[in-house]
């Protein structure tokens, strides 16, 4: 199985929610394979069961299954960290303190891992306290670079930096962006991403020079009625990935 995403033009690959496999089949033939399909470790009781449902997602999409916490949860990182190593899937989502576990169980350096930062209010300088207990504690603010750094040093592939809400910390993205093309590091924005913003947050990291940038859309295309996210939404953002490369 191919342990990495399959990226548009070797930059972007977009990262959604799947309700069912069903869900997932739509919305990879939708973004035309350039997509990871999140599947969240803290809707199972055990790991058994999230291995046995999860394997459904890999055989049905070619592997392209992004094991997620759940809303960000890092009470997830052990759980998730133990199912990627068994799945080896082509993304990981971790929070900051869990990414060496994450990558010393995948026993590989293909599957993108990322680390979960969040922004600080603070142009340059970003929260890496975003474990299970660090998260309880004051921020732990370091800079954009410090943090590339120590997730280089853990084995993690990119930044997951989380939340966006949207445009509201912009200009934090912005100098998160420059740092990761500097940096030789990948770019996952998330938190408030929506058809209407999705396309000016991707065309920074572009524009920045990050050599691979990984989008989560999430509720924002989720029909409220069915769970799923809406196939037809995927197709939007495929054609904005496109122009953006354009």
């Amino acid at each position: 199985m191919k342990k990495t995403p399959n990226y548009l033009e070797d930059r972007i690959c977009l990262n959604v929610l799947a309700n069912s496999v069903e869900n997932a089949m739509d919305c990879y033939k939708a973004a035309d394979g350039h997509i990871v399909l999140g599947v969240l470790s803290k809707n199972y009781d055990s790991d058994e069961a999230a291995i046995a449902d999860m394997e459904r997602y890999q055989a049905a999409t070619n592997n392209a299954l992004s094991v997620g916490l759940g809303a960000g949860d890092p009470n997830q990182s052990q759980m998730v960290s133990r199912i990627s190593g068994t799945l080896q899937p082509q993304h990981v989502n971790q929070v900051f303190t869990g990414v060496g576990t994450s990558r010393a169980l995948l026993n590989q350096s293909e599957t993108i891992v990322n680390g979960l930062i969040s922004p600080t209010g603070k142009v340059g300088v970003v929260n890496i306290a975003t474990g299970p207990l660090s998260s309880q504690t004051p921020a732990g603010e370091v800079t954009i670079e410090t943090a590339i750094a120590l997730l280089k040093d853990m084995g993690g592939s990119s930044i997951k930096f989380f939340p966006m809400k949207g445009l509201q910390h912009i200009e934090e993205y912005k100098a998160v962006a420059k740092a990761c093309a500097e940096h030789d590091f990948y770019l996952e924005p998330t938190g408030g991403i929506d058809l209407e913003n999705f396309e000016e947050i991707v065309q920074i990291a572009i524009d920045a020079g990050v050599k691979k940038v990984i989008p989560h859309v999430y509720s924002s295309i989720i029909d409220a009625t069915t769970g799923d996210t809406r196939p037809e939404d995927v197709k939007t953002l495929l054609a904005m990935m496109k122009k953006t490369l354009a």
